[in-house]
Parts: structure tokens; sequence; C-alpha cells
């Protein structure tokens, strides 16, 4: 006889647990176990059939793997986290028999760690096992450097402490640092959520969310313990990656920071980097990397140096010498010459309609030196934390703003002749002799006022050139002008799709053009008939002039409907619209055809027809597809058709804008 298997004992069964078994197979605390699986990244599981792994399954029950589970009651944690809610119980037992002073001691134990053994615990491990190499913690940092840097704009309460603030905040500035010294910030954009920026760190390519700098109000729907143990995770990830990238450039980690410097605003400015041998007060300038300072502790004698490289030059002069005879002795007289040209290959699509390559290119460009030649000025309206990180990543060493804002800026005199550029954010106001008092919401200037041989931007000057790799034209962001459209530099243009910085004509198909130029004419001709007055009166014997004015408009419209499949339909609806005019007692308009709009019209029957003709021949191909392939092929149908759609209502906003635009400039 086969042996009885117990329920529950094998299959999905097995492979599945409660969450209330495993808080309880681990002995933990709900709170400790959510901690728990957050940082070691175990996640609750979806089984395909509830009823299978448990008949007292609910939609809220929550799932995870056995193995999971099993794999957590070897974590050290587990220990400290018991050992924990043993020193609360001495704590609460100790408050409880009025014992305050037992009760503090306890709690100064719980403060030295070192000295007391307390079970303080750190998640050095966690990340060690999470991230066995160096890429696996970058690809994971998107998360880790959105969170960190929200908190760090976040105010200080119960449940956000003031520590975790700071630590954040330092952290951050730590790795904004190392962006500035290994210029490595690529891209940023300005959305309504925030700030983008865009970084390559060896190789890998990291985006992240800053909030702008407004006060937050804290709501109380947002439960901050969850969010806080990713913190307290993410934290350790952060601290570990800068210690490496900090490191892999020759510089000391944690940098030196000055307290009081932090206190008056500094941020950036309250950090002093050193390198692995000596100090440094400008980072950006005397940043030693690891090679050089393994050539200066390990370097040959320079004497001996200098006479290899004299015995190395004479030998490649003397060799280039040979060369050049044996050329001139053996090369024919006849021969043509190769000419050496600098151009460079180009990448063509094989098939046409095909993905556009990026196309080599010898670009003199390079971005950490795009502000290098500028000393800039932020006026008091604008962001100085973005613009400041952005101009120190891009090679920007002199930038000055005022005092109100903080420390560590290169100037605080407005006044101050080297100023190449100043940013400001505020409407241009010519002052009146009316005006009594200053307007705190304008900035009031005058050709007196300016400051000259210096340039007036707005910010997004800044944003716009780093996107492009280059320095725009400040004319296009003068203050008070309109502002060219900030685009997201994220986003990759694919064949067909709507472009917004090409135009218009380039990206429309031949129907839209042809409707649109219809359009055009029909508002034309009604502006015209309007002005030259071609509404038919009605009067006594208006029966028979409305019967010769339909009479005309049949004759046009079978003019304009000659050659279509609904010509009866057209001359119904004309005559109905003839009768409801005759009931109402108003003038019926005479509709004169231009020769031009007529070929517009028959264009666009032509197309039409084509369409039809297409879409005919796509269901008669339809038809021979078999029927997994045929859903197949209308699921890509119906996307494209949406994604076409979009596209559309794009290039028709788009018209409109340009042809109000248009309107107003004339």
């Amino acid at each position: 006889m086969a042996k009885i298997k117990k329920k529950g004992a094998t299959g999905s069964a097995k492979n599945y647990i409660t969450r209330t078994q495993a808080v309880k197979k681990l002995q933990l605390s709900l709170p400790d176990f959510r901690k728990l699986c957050i940082w070691k990244g175990i996640y609750p599981r979806e089984p395909r059939n509830k009823k299978k792994v448990s008949k007292q399954a609910n939609a809220s029950t929550t799932f995870y793997y056995t193995k999971d589970i099993q794999y957590l009651l070897h974590e050290p944690l587990l220990q400290k986290f018991r050992d924990q809610k043993v020193l609360e119980k001495k704590i609460a037992r100790a408050l409880g028999r009025g014992d305050v002073s037992i009760a503090a001691r306890h709690e100064r134990n719980a403060l030295r760690p070192e000295e007391t053994g307390k079970p303080r615990y750190t998640l050095n491990h966690v990340i060690r096992e999470r991230y066995p190499t160096f890429i696996d913690a970058l690809r994971d940092l998107d998360d880790c450097l959105s969170m960190l840097f929200l908190f760090a704009n976040l105010p200080s309460t119960s449940a956000v402490p003031a520590k975790m603030i700071a630590r954040c905040e330092r952290l951050c500035l730590e790795f904004q640092h190392y962006l500035i010294v290994s210029h490595g910030l690529r891209k940023s954009f300005l959305s309504i959520k925030g700030i983008y920026y865009q970084a390559n760190i060896q190789g890998e390519d990291i985006l992240w969310l800053v909030p702008y700098k407004f006060n937050q109000r804290i709501v109380g729907d947002v439960d901050f313990r969850i969010m806080g143990t990713f913190v307290e995770f993410y934290m350790t990830l952060l601290g570990f990656v800068n210690y490496r990238l900090f490191t892999s450039i020759g510089l000391k980690y944690p940098p030196k920071f000055d307290q009081l410097k932090d206190e008056m605003g500094a941020e950036l400015g309250a950090f002093s980097l050193e390198g692995v041998n000596m100090a440094t007060d400008d980072a950006e300038t005397k940043a030693i990397t690891n090679g050089e300072t393994e050539h200066q502790q390990h370097g040959p004698d320079p004497t001996v140096q200098a006479a290899v490289d004299r015995l190395v030059r004479q030998l490649k002069k003397d060799e280039s010498k040979a060369d050049k005879v044996m050329e001139d002795a053996t090369a024919p007289a006849d021969d043509e010459e190769e000419v050496a040209t600098d151009a460079i290959d180009k990448f063509e699509p094989v098939a046409p309609g095909g993905d556009v390559l990026p196309q080599p290119s010898y670009s003199g460009n390079d971005p950490a030196e795009l502000f290098s030649n500028c000393t800039i000025y932020l006026s008091r309206e604008t962001p100085r934390q973005p613009l400041e990180f952005i101009l120190r990543a891009f090679g920007c060493k002199r930038i000055g703003w005022d005092s109100v804002l903080g420390e560590g800026s290169f100037t605080t005199d407005e006044t101050d002749p080297s100023i190449t550029h100043q940013i400001v954010d505020r409407p241009v106001v010519q002052p009146t002799a009316e005006d009594g008092e200053d307007n705190q919401t304008s900035q009031k200037i005058t050709a007196n006022q300016r400051y000259p041989g210096r340039t007036y931007v707005q910010p997004q000057w800044v944003w716009d050139s780093v996107n492009d790799e280059e320095l725009k034209s400040p004319e296009l962001y003068a203050p008070g002008a309109a502002l060219p459209p900030h685009l997201s530099p994220f986003v990759k243009t694919t064949n067909g799709q709507y472009d917004p910085t090409m135009p218009l004509d380039a990206q429309e198909t031949e129907a839209e053009a042809l409707d649109a130029e219809i359009a055009e004419g029909e508002e034309d001709e009604e502006v015209d008939g309007s002005d030259n007055g071609m509404d038919v009166a009605s009067d006594d014997d208006g029966e028979s002039e409305e019967e010769d004015a339909g009479g005309m408009g049949d004759l046009s419209m079978a003019d304009e409907e000659e050659g279509s499949d609904d010509e009866e339909s057209s001359a119904a609806l004309q005559r109905q619209r003839e009768l409801e005019a005759e009931i109402t007692g108003k003038a019926v308009k005479v509709k004169q055809v231009d020769p031009k709009t007529k070929a517009k019209l028959d264009a666009r029957k032509e197309l039409e027809k084509k369409a039809r003709e297409e879409a005919e021949d796509l269901d008669r191909a339809k038809g021979m597809l078999s029927k997994k392939k045929r859903k197949l092929f209308e699921q890509m149908q119906y996307s494209n058709n949406k994604k076409s759609a979009e596209d559309l209502k794009l290039r028709d906003k788009r018209r409109k804008l340009e042809k109000a635009k248009g309107k107003a400039a004339a």
C-alpha cells in the first residue's frame, strides 16, 4: 500500500508560505519582518492557484517562497533584532518599576556598541551579498539617488529625524563632488516633478530625480516607516559607492567637512577634497589621479630618463631619413600619389526607411570645458544649488552669487568687471516716474543700469547648452524673451514619429498637407465672400431665386464631385440645405469653386481611393494568415494606429500654433 501523503507537504502548497506563517517561523515582529525582507530583496509572490496553496486563502493573503524564508533563518540580523527586543523589555521593565537611572544606563549602553556589545546592527554584509560587483551597485543606483535627494529636502519630523536628513544631504553632496571632479554629468532636464540628471559612471548611465527647493509639507497618508527602511539601506549603499568612486580617482574618503560653512549655506563649498598624498583646497583644479600618484612614487631617475629620451629621438630621426631615401629611389615618377583625407566613414541604412545610425564625428567640443571660459554671476532669484552643480560639472571655476544665497561663492560683488555672464529670472520692467516703491517681483533694468561687456541670460540657457553640448545663442534667452521649447534629452525619436525639432513640412503626410491647403483656401474664400457680400437676399419672388441658386449650387457641386462615388449623396445633402434655408427664410450662399481648390480636391480624392485600395489588399492578405498570426498582426496595427493618431494630434496642434503666430506677426 502506498504511503498516504500529508496535505500541504508536496506540490505548490509546499513551495509557498503565508506571511503569518513566515513571521511565526522567524519569531519576529511584523515591522522587523518587513525591514528584513526589504533589505534582503525578498518580495511577495503570487501563486497561480491560491486554492491549491491554502484553502483559507483570501484576496488579502500574502504569500512568499518557502525557500526565501528558509534563507532568512540564517541571517545574522535575526539575532540583532531579538537582542534589541530584549533591551527594549529591560528598559520598559525599569521604567515600570520607577528605576529611571537603570533605564538611562541601558539607553546609554545602547549608544556605545563598541564598548558594551549592544545589539546594534549594520547593513554592510547585506550590501556585499546583494551587489557582488561594483557594476551591480551602479545599475541599482537610480532609485537610491532619487530617494536620498528626496529625503535631503524634507523637513525634520518625528517620522523623519534630523540626523537622517543631514546624512542624506551629506552623501548626496559627496556624490555631486565626484561628478564635478570626474565630469561625469551628461544631461539634465527641467520637469514638473523636479530636475532630472543623467551621469555616465564607468560606462553605466544613471538617471535620477531631484525635487525643487520648495517648502515640503509632510502629509499623514504616507508611511514613512517603510520609506525610512529603504533610506537606511540606500544610505549604506551610497556610502560604499562614494568610497569606491573617490578612491578610484585618487581622492580620500570621506572628504573634510566644515560644519560652520555648512551652517552658513555653503553646501558644496563646505567640503574640501584631499588627494591620496597631499591636501587640495580646490578639488576641481588639483585633484590627483591614481596614475599620477603612482608615477610620483615609483618614477625613474630624471637624468637617466632624459638621456634615454634623447637617444630614442635620435634613432627615430635617423630611421625617418633612411625611409625617405628608400622611397625616393624605388617610387616610379608616373605613379599618382595617394592623397590622405581626413574624411570619416558614414553609416548609411541598408534599406530605405531604416533606422538612422549615429554618425561618427571629430567633435572638438569637450563637455568638461563647456563653461571653462565663463565667469557667471547668479542673481538671487535664480535656483543656486542646481545651477552651481551643473556649471561646476561642466568646467566653470568662477561662480558668484549674492551673499543672501549662502557662502562659497567666487564673488558676492555684482559689479565685478570679470563677470562675463549673469543669469536672471525676472521680467524686465522699465521704471517710470510714477513708481514710488520698488516692485520685488520684477527686475528693473535700464540701459544705464546694465554692466557693459556682460551677457544677461535666463536659467534655461544653461540646461539647453548642456544638453546640446554647445553654448547656445544668448539672444534667444535674453531677459523677457519668449524662450525656445525645453525638450527632454532622454527621448530618442524614431523614424516616422513626431519630432518637434524638425519643420512641420518635413513630417506631415501628403494627405495632411492637402487637407491643410484646402482648409486655408476655404477660409480665404469665406473671408472674401463676407467682404464682397455674396449672400443672396430673399424677397417676394425669393423662391425662384432660391431655385436658381439651388440649380447653380447643384451644378457647382456636380462639377466638384465629378468622377466620385458619392455624387448623389452630395447633391441630396445640398438640396436638403436649400429646403432648410427656404423654411427658415435665410439666404443661401453661392459657392464658387476655384480651379486650384478643385485640383486639390481631386488629388485628395485620389489619395483616398488609393488608401481604400491598399486597405482592401491588406484585408485580403490578412485572410491568408493563420488565426494566431492574424491576431498578432492586428495588435501591431492597433498600436501603430494609436501612435499615428497621437502624432497627428501633435502636428495639428503645432499647425494651429504656427498659424496663430503668423496672424499675430501680420
